[in-house]
């Protein structure tokens, strides 16, 4: 495993880390605390020290789960996001009372005096022209009850206006179908200091290249439920691809780069671009973290593999998305 610094915080992570939303089970199945313990010993044991969970993930069970691990692990970085636990998402919910109870349940909940890294999770764009909002990130920094700041954030837009503030670091969708933050944002990012972690890296599992048109999944899989947003923003799901279209371009990219090991390379691929800090796939269970981390062990992307990569998305991708 390889290390890179996450921005401001000054925090050696892994760059291949752990996203949590699946943790301890699949989407829209029960948590299984076992699974999520042994699915972090087993990422740790490849070399991952950096875990990326929020307050309503698994209703706070995934917090719980990753606060446990870290407290016995003081070499482990973590963050966590607040603002989307309860809804319906509104501005309101990153008003200056609701962000102080947030980190304060967050504290709890995990069990540590203080947290490494708290990301608002997707705030409404108008969030970003109210300044309280995050000064009032800066008062709990300085309180010692938070360590860093940033956001998680659905648009490049987003993540633009957010360096305005003392952020240090910014999540973002970034994938081979998600190609725009590295245009403008990637080197704003960098002359600012600011982290990147590169979420939703395997675009819901689409670059995995094992689904076909004819795949179904769970009736309350958000893959099922979420394909045009009518439970979040469409870009959480496929990475707001159509799936057959998906389909089609993850089996080009499988064609055109050789490889029926695409997941592998689709995480490699993120971390060709160094303005990134850390890719964060998510993993349901012990057996997918090897598939994650072989991920740091791949060869550099040739110029050839890279314009494949461009190739196909221009083809496919960029102007439905």
């Amino acid at each position: 495993m390889k290390f890179r610094t996450l921005g401001k915080t000054g925090y050696k992570i892994s760059e291949v880390s752990l996203g949590t939303w699946q943790l301890g089970g699949k989407w829209g199945t029960p948590f299984d605390s076992k699974d999520a313990r042994d699915t972090l010993e087993e990422a740790y044991n490849h070399g991952v020290n950096f875990f990326d969970t929020a307050d309503g993930y698994q209703d706070g069970k995934s917090e719980q789960a990753v606060g446990e691990f870290v407290r016995s692990h003081p070499d482990v970085h973590f963050t966590t996001k607040i603002g989307r636990k309860e809804s319906p998402l509104s501005l309101e919910h990153f008003n200056p009372e609701h962000l102080v109870r947030y980190v304060d349940e967050s504290l709890k909940n995990m069990g540590v005096d203080s947290l490494d890294m708290v990301l608002l999770h997707c705030p409404p764009m108008m969030n970003y022209y109210m300044p309280e909002t995050f000064f009032e990130m800066d008062k709990l920094k300085k309180q010692g009850k938070i360590q860093n700041y940033g956001v998680s954030v659905e648009r490049v837009e987003e993540g633009i206006k957010a360096l305005s503030y003392d952020i240090s670091a910014v999540e973002i969708i970034f994938n081979m179908f998600r190609l725009r933050p590295a245009d403008l944002f990637f080197d704003l990012a960098k002359k600012n200091n600011v982290g990147i972690l590169a979420r939703v890296p395997l675009a819901s599992g689409l670059l995995t290249g094992k689904y076909t048109a004819d795949t179904k999944f769970a009736p309350e899989d958000h893959r099922t439920t979420n394909r045009h947003g009518e439970q979040f923003d469409k870009g959480e799901t496929f990475s707001g691809v159509d799936y057959l279209t998906g389909v089609k371009a993850t089996n080009e990219l499988k064609d055109r780069l050789g490889t029926d090991n695409l997941a592998a390379m689709a995480l490699r691929f993120i971390l060709m671009f160094d303005a990134v800090s850390a890719v964060i796939p998510g993993a349901s269970n012990p057996n997918q973290i090897d598939r994650n981390t072989t991920a740091a062990e791949l060869p550099a992307f040739t110029d050839a593999q890279m314009q494949i990569v461009r190739d196909v998305y221009d083809q496919y991708i960029k102007n439905p998305v």
